[in-house]
């Protein structure tokens, strides 16, 4: 899809203009993460960075986050992980600081491409990882798909919102098909109820028992 590729390449552009990253965090409960990024952005500070960025990026489970932002502070970030109770730390193999503001070079290009694309309804629920709400109309759509790039992608809170339901009511089967089964884990970190009922589907391995 053509918006598709005007988003990526607006997204890379936007990560070529300033050395960024994105780095997964381990924590515990008792993590602080926003003061950890705060303390990253006053070590940048004292760099020199004008305007830091370091902030969480990616709600993935209670214990789980992806703190994204100018490589300086995600540098800082790692070599204190003991201070900030971090239990893990790893830098993701990408090439910026996606669902932050430093990409918001990337929403204009993105927000005229999608002028000229006819966006309808879904059949089905379809949640937007911005607010973890259900998506309602066009209109809205559009707003939200160009927000997404400026905005954590609340995982945990989607899951949560997808999986509420009133006491008594069973739980559907959830199925995750591709290679892996990272969303299974994140679920049970979520909601083990839910998780109970969860089945991983590698297509692959059925490929190959066909042939």
């Amino acid at each position: 899809m053509y918006a598709v590729k005007v988003r990526a390449e607006a997204m890379q552009k936007a990560s070529e203009a300033v050395p960024s990253g994105m780095l997964s965090v381990i924590g515990h409960r008792e993590s602080n993460y926003n003061f950890a990024c705060l303390e990253a952005r006053e070590h940048c500070k004292s760099l020199g960075i004008e305007s830091p960025v370091c902030e969480v990026s990616n709600y993935l489970s209670p214990d789980s986050r992806v703190i994204a932002g100018h490589l300086q502070a995600l540098e800082f970030l790692q070599e204190n992980s003991r201070k900030y109770n971090f239990k893990r730390t790893k830098m993701l193999p990408v090439s910026g600081a996606f669902h932050t503001r430093l990409m918001e070079s990337a929403t204009e290009p993105l927000a005229d491409v999608l002028k000229s694309v006819e966006i309808q309804k879904p059949f089905i629920c379809v949640y937007s990882n911005v607010d973890s709400k259900k998506y309602m109309h066009s209109k809205h759509i559009q707003r939200l798909l160009v927000k997404q790039l400026v905005s954590p992608v609340k995982w945990e809170q989607t899951m949560h919102a997808i999986y509420e339901r009133k006491q008594g009511v069973e739980f559907p089967y959830t199925y995750e098909v591709g290679p892996g089964k990272q969303l299974g884990a994140i679920l049970k970190n979520c909601n083990l109820k839910a998780w109970k009922l969860y089945k991983h589907i590698d297509v692959s391995d059925e490929e190959e028992e066909e042939t």
